[in-house]
């Protein structure tokens, strides 16, 4: 390869890798929410996955049944970070234009 070639793909790299630093700073901004119950249980998560917030209506909790709950927390929470890696692989998708690397993911 020539040297200026061997240069040309340093300074991809390097935008590559400012721009990864960009997205990544915009995603742990951007909120998604997950549900289950109809709504009964809502969970929002941030781009990184962590859980922010989750509500719960009153109505499904039952004292009798709170392994009813239980899933229906796990299910918005699954829901939720589902959300945030469609939303990652978008990111990484509009970053490689449209090119699977592989091992070129967002370290999150």
């Amino acid at each position: 390869m020539a040297r200026g070639g061997l240069g040309d793909m340093m300074k991809q790299m390097q935008k590559m890798q400012a721009k990864m630093e960009e997205m990544q700073a915009e995603l742990e901004k951007t909120e998604v929410e997950g549900s289950a119950g109809g709504g009964m249980v809502k969970v929002v998560c941030n781009g990184k996955s962590d859980v922010v917030s989750i509500t719960i209506d009153p109505e499904v909790v039952d004292p009798e049944d709170v392994e009813m709950l239980q899933d229906l927390i796990v299910a918005a929470i699954n829901q939720a970070r589902e959300k945030v890696q469609e939303l990652q692989a978008e990111q990484m998708s509009s970053l490689t234009g449209g090119m699977n690397i592989p091992g070129l993911n967002l370290p999150f």
